[in-house]
C-alpha cells in the first residue's frame, strides 16, 4: 500500500499517473495546500520541505519499516525501481530516462511554475518577469519539441520522463504557449493525454487550470507564497 500525501498541482498528478499506469495499490490523503495543511507537523515529518506530494510506501522491498519520501522526481524513481515499470534496465535507455526526468525537475518545472505564478498569481504585473519567464518556458517548450522528432515519447518507451512532464504542460495557456507552435510536442502531449491512467488522474481537475475569477487574498497568498513554517 502507498499513501500518497499530495494535490492536483502539476508535481502532484505526475505521481498520481505513476500510481495508476502502474496498478499500484494506493490511497490518497489530500494535503490543501490552499488551507495550508503542508504545514501540518504530521506532513513535515515526511515532507520537511513543506512541498506536495510525498508517499509513504507501507510495503518497502526490504520488508522493514514504511518509507516516507518526499520530491516527486526521487519519487518516481523509488516508485519505478520498486515495481520494475516506466524505467529501463537497459543502462542507454536508463541514462536519457533520468536526464529527462530531471531535466523537467530543474528546468521545466521551475520555469513554467514561475511563468504561471507571474501570469496567473502575482498581485502586479511585472513585464520583465513575465517576458523571463515566457520567454524561457519558449525555449524548454522547443527543446522538448526538438527531442520528440521521430518519437512517440520522450526516452523511447512511455516512461516516468513522460509522466514527468506532462502534467507541466497541461497548463500551457496560463503560460502563454501555443501548442501548435510545437507540432512533435502537441502530437506527443496528445497520445499521453489519451491514456486511460491519464484520463481518469485528470477527471474533475480542470478547475485546477482555470486562471481564477476573483483576485486571491492576502491570507492565500501568504500561505501559498510566503508563509514560512
Amino acid at each position: 500500500m502507498i499513501e500518497l500525501h499530495s494535490w492536483p498541482t502539476p508535481n502532484g498528478l505526475k505521481v498520481a499517473i505513476f500510481l495508476e499506469e502502474a496498478g499500484l495499490e494506493h490511497r490518497v490523503f489530500p494535503v490543501n495546500i490552499g488551507k495550508g495543511e503542508q504545514f501540518d507537523p504530521a506532513f513535515l515529518a515526511v515532507s520537511p520541505n513543506n512541498r506536495i506530494p510525498a508517499i509513504v510506501d507501507r510495503a518497502p522491498a526490504d520488508d522493514g519499516e514504511p518509507i516516507g519520501m518526499f520530491e516527486s522526481g526521487a519519487i518516481l524513481q523509488y516508485l519505478a525501481d520498486k515495481t520494475g515499470r516506466f524505467l529501463s534496465r537497459d543502462l542507454r535507455t536508463r541514462k536519457e530516462t533520468l536526464e529527462w526526468l530531471f531535466w523537467q525537475v530543474g528546468g521545466l518545472g521551475p520555469m513554467a511554475g514561475q511563468n504561471g505564478h507571474f501570469n496567473v498569481f502575482a498581485p502586479e504585473k511585472i513585464p520583465y518577469a513575465i517576458d523571463r519567464y515566457v520567454n524561457e518556458t519558449a525555449r524548454l517548450y522547443g527543446v522538448l519539441d526538438r527531442r520528440l522528432e521521430g518519437r512517440d515519447y520522450i526516452a523511447g518507451d512511455y516512461s516516468i520522463a513522460d509522466m514527468a512532464c506532462y502534467p507541466w504542460i497541461v497548463p500551457h495557456e496560463n503560460h502563454k504557449m501555443v501548442l501548435g507552435d510545437f507540432p512533435h510536442l502537441k502530437a506527443w502531449f496528445d497520445r499521453v493525454a489519451a491514456r486511460p491512467a491519464v484520463i481518469k488522474v485528470y477527471e474533475g481537475k480542470a478547475e485546477t487550470y482555470r486562471q481564477p475569477e476573483t483576485p486571491m487574498s492576502a491570507e492565500e497568498r501568504a500561505i501559498l507564497f510566503g508563509k514560512r513554517p
